[in-house]
């Protein structure tokens, strides 16, 4: 990756807090609780997720930098829903977290140096990572998971229309 590019994905990184509330501002409150279909997440849920993922992501952005060829933790993110009753927590607890998490993060990460940006570690599920490789998979996450919440309003809007 280009150290312009990589500029480009930090700020949008560091952006990402903003980038959640304005589009959960598109959302009534009563349709963060709908599910399409069983086997989906609602808002609600992926909300929490996306602030599970932000606790692991913290975790495993500091054993990139620190810890460089050590393995990173998986976990079963369908299996965390269900225990850890996301549909039940406190999204304004979560986004804060969210919030002071990912802001931690995008201050270390600012000014690494170039070398820090090829460290690598093992993932049970996805191979070696480079640093590089974490912040694609991060700088994104938020974004894919509001398309998938704008997907749960589109569908609650054609079930209220019918």
């Amino acid at each position: 990756m280009t150290n312009t590019n990589r500029q480009q994905k930090i700020a949008s990184y560091g952006q990402a807090y903003d980038t959640l509330k304005a589009a959960l501002a598109r959302f009534p409150k009563e349709t963060w609780n709908y599910r399409p279909t069983p086997d989906r997440w609602t808002i609600q849920e992926i909300i929490i997720h996306i602030t599970d993922s932000e606790a692991n992501s913290y975790v495993r952005c500091r054993r990139f930098i620190a810890e460089p060829g050590k393995d990173l933790m998986a976990y079963n993110e369908n299996q965390w829903a269900k225990a850890l009753k996301y549909g039940g927590q406190n999204l304004d607890t979560s986004l804060e977290l969210f919030r002071w998490l990912r802001q931690a993060s995008y201050e270390l990460i600012r000014d690494l140096p170039e070398e820090v940006w090829a460290h690598e570690n093992y993932h049970p599920e996805n191979g070696m990572m480079t640093m590089d490789d974490w912040l694609d998979t991060y700088e994104s996450h938020v974004r894919d998971h509001i398309a998938q919440m704008e997907e749960i309003f589109a569908h609650w809007k054609m079930q209220a229309t019918h």
